[in-house]
């Protein structure tokens, strides 16, 4: 069974509306905090607009810290995982979207120009992206200190990039 709504008194099945939905991936070095809390930031804040998805040059695990931060304001990340740009190899999204330095410089998505006039993909082993955008933001798990304070700097690059979000894909 299919998923029917009307707008402006014309059927739009669910598949249409995902049609319509702009892709967006977040890259990190390592796919294990903040792109990972961009990824259902957006999904949970415009996820009927956005198509999301998160990856890193490296792949690791999430970080624990990141999902209890995200619980905090009812966000529920412990279902993602960490993942490598080579799984969305000949996907090609509306907007990939650096989110440190380190993926920025070794990030391929970043260094291929795109202009694809029927809408393709070209064959690669990389994701591509119509347009890259690019926004440090600091690396929580460098956070020293008590397990708290570590918290606290969670807490501070999650509210940083939610703010970024709204301000920039909102």
């Amino acid at each position: 069974m299919c998923d029917v709504v009307m707008l402006n008194g014309s059927e739009v099945t669910k598949s249409m509306r995902l049609q319509q939905k702009k892709k967006v991936l977040f890259l990190c070095y390592h796919n294990s905090a903040r792109s990972q809390m961009a990824e259902g930031l957006l999904r949970n804040m415009y996820g009927d607009r956005y198509e999301v998805y998160s990856a890193g040059i490296e792949a690791t695990v999430v970080d624990y810290r990141a999902i209890q931060v995200m619980k905090e304001i009812g966000i529920d990340i412990s279902g993602q995982h960490s993942k490598v740009s080579q799984e969305f190899q000949n996907m090609v999204f509306d907007i990939a979207v650096t989110v440190c330095d380190r993926a920025r410089q070794n990030c391929p998505i970043c260094s291929t120009p795109l202009e694809l006039p029927d809408e393709q993909p070209r064959p690669s082993e990389q994701p591509q992206a119509k347009e890259v955008i690019h926004k440090n933001f600091k690396d929580p798990a460098d956070a020293v200190g008590s397990e708290e304070e570590q918290l606290e700097v969670f807490r501070y690059v999650r509210d940083e990039i939610k703010e970024w979000i709204s301000l920039a894909l909102g």
